[in-house]
């Protein structure tokens, strides 16, 4: 019999309450419990996921082991945890529909006409259920995207009514998360956008189990017994969740609070083991008190919202600890640097990441940015285009071929140094159709990168359909641009360096995906290492 209990999160009042921090601070709280746990996001978006999204509409594009093309959210899920998520782990409308709408086409459902409900919701659970069913997890965790009231939500919540009475009282818990406002004019708190954003949780059948509340201000004794009372929730189980000045506080708040030991409570499993979070909170001291600083220019095309870029800045955060250094952000956009305001755009940085992206704007600007790092010596790590970038800017301005770019951009050129691969000439469909997912790297020895990853062989995730034209592999070698990982199955260019630079690297791949609070990124931890030297 399948023992696993369900934990679902739902919002209320607004979006962007931090719903998947709460629960990536719960499922760590349970794990240093010593159960084994895994979370999963439900978007009620229609798209089959966010690949196809601009990232201004939608932040990052998560990439899984499995290639999935998931919610950022997945992310914090990763770097909290320390285990990598799946195609499971993230499921949209979209997809539901999809696979409704191919059962009805295989004749599945024959002679019913197939509505939200019983068929929808019933993909849903299905979904829900998934992850608990391998046996591997004690406890999924189940975050609804989305604010109650939504019309796309709907489904989603009706699912968890009846998920939550099918299953039974001891193996489902329901946590809402709310916002608790403070109206300076009133000098108070305001509990009535709770009360109202329960009660239509509680319209659609759902009742709350357990309250977080987001609040500036502290909640005293009688703002709880209020919303206990209207909410229908015991007292202890409102919780307070106070801003904070960073995300990795949020479980040490959450345990001051006792979110974990509540759950468990109703959820009747034992609470005996307490969560010590040791390497959590070494992490959290190297981070509050570094000895050092670096600046570090990033030049992406999305700058403006900073969670286009969610596990770059996440990575320099765990790289910066293990340094016991601040890393300080410089944001550049790629399309305001020109060749007469580069150096008074970067000048005083001590490192410079390229970032990835995709199409021809902004790009002039990215080759720029690595030109200034190779010829003055300035820590460098480029990324999936920012590695493509390197071979451009290389191609152009040592080979002296002046036309060099990628074929992405002109396939006209005659110089396509970055060509589409070979696999991807026959695709015509946007959605999941990249080279995706983890992929191994051989590395070659004594490279910038063997020293950083200290091993031969190592596994990274992709997202890209333009690859390194291995036709210009030896002139660029001869010139110094040296080939120092290479996919064995495929012979692909993974990794390029120049060893007489300081340290100059681009990968093909995306390392920032897995770097995790407890594991930083080897290759973000010697750039952050190779930077605090440079400034030295």
């Amino acid at each position: 019999m399948n023992n696993t209990k369900y934990v679902f999160v739902t919002g209320g009042v607004t979006s962007s309450l931090g719903k998947g921090i709460i629960a990536a601070s719960l499922a760590k709280l349970l794990q240093e419990r010593g159960y084994s746990v895994t979370i999963q996001k439900l978007d009620p978006y229609i798209n089959i996921d966010p690949g196809t999204l601009n990232p201004y509409e939608h932040g990052e594009c998560f990439v899984t082991d499995d290639g999935a093309e998931t919610d950022l959210d997945l992310g914090h899920y990763e770097r909290f945890l320390n285990i990598p998520t799946s195609q499971a782990n993230n499921v949209t409308t979209g997809r539901i529909y999809q696979s409704v709408i191919e059962k009805e086409r295989k004749g599945e459902f024959l002679g019913k006409t197939v509505q939200v409900i019983p068929h929808i919701t019933d993909e849903i659970k299905h979904r829900i259920q998934i992850l608990g069913k391998t046996g591997d997890f004690d406890i999924v965790i189940t975050e609804i995207g989305g604010t109650i009231g939504d019309i796309e939500s709907l489904p989603y919540v009706e699912a968890v009514r009846q998920l939550k009475w099918e299953l039974g009282g001891e193996n489902a818990v329901i946590i809402h998360l709310t916002l608790v406002p403070y109206l300076a004019a009133a000098g108070e708190l305001k509990t009535k956008p709770t009360q109202h954003s329960v009660k239509m949780l509680m319209q659609n059948g759902v009742a709350p189990d357990i309250l977080v509340c987001r609040s500036e201000h502290h909640l005293n004794d009688e703002i709880k017994r209020k919303l206990a009372l209207f909410c229908n929730v015991q007292k202890q189980n409102v919780i307070e969740s106070l801003d904070t000045d960073t995300i990795y506080n949020v479980p040490n708040l959450m345990f001051d609070e006792g979110l974990d030991r509540v759950v468990l409570e109703k959820l009747n499993l034992s609470t005996t083991r307490q969560p010590k979070l040791t390497e959590w909170n070494t992490f959290l001291e190297r981070y509050k008190n570094p000895t050092d600083s670096v600046e570090i220019a990033l030049i992406g095309k999305y700058v403006e919202l900073h969670d286009s870029y969610k596990s770059i800045t996440e990575a320099f955060i765990h790289a910066g600890a293990i340094n016991k250094t601040k890393v300080n952000i410089r944001w550049i956009h790629s399309e305001e640097l020109t060749p007469e305001n580069v150096e008074e755009k970067i000048n005083g940085v001590d490192g410079i990441l390229v970032a990835p992206g995709f199409g021809y704007r902004g790009i002039e600007g990215k080759i720029k940015a690595v030109q200034y790092a190779r010829e003055n010596n300035i820590p460098f790590l480029g990324i999936c285009l920012g590695m493509q970038m390197v071979v451009i800017e290389f191609a152009r301005n040592v080979l002296n071929l002046k036309d060099a770019t990628s074929a992405e951009m002109n396939n006209k050129t005659k110089n396509p140094v970055i060509i589409l691969i070979k696999e991807q000439k026959k695709v015509n469909q946007k959605g999941g159709s990249m080279r995706l997912g983890a992929w191994d790297c051989q590395l070659t020895k004594d490279s910038k990168a063997y020293n950083a990853y200290k091993k031969e062989v190592i596994s990274e995730r992709h997202r890209h359909r333009y690859e390194y034209n291995d036709k210009y592999k030896s002139q660029l070698e001869k010139a110094g641009l040296k080939t120092t990982g290479i996919n064995p199955e495929t012979g692909l260019v993974e990794i390029v360096e120049i060893p007489t630079h300081p340290w100059f690297v681009g990968v093909q791949y995306h390392p920032e995906y897995k770097s995790t609070v407890l594991n930083p990124h080897p290759l973000f931890v010697d750039f952050i290492k190779a930077s605090l030297q440079y400034k030295k």
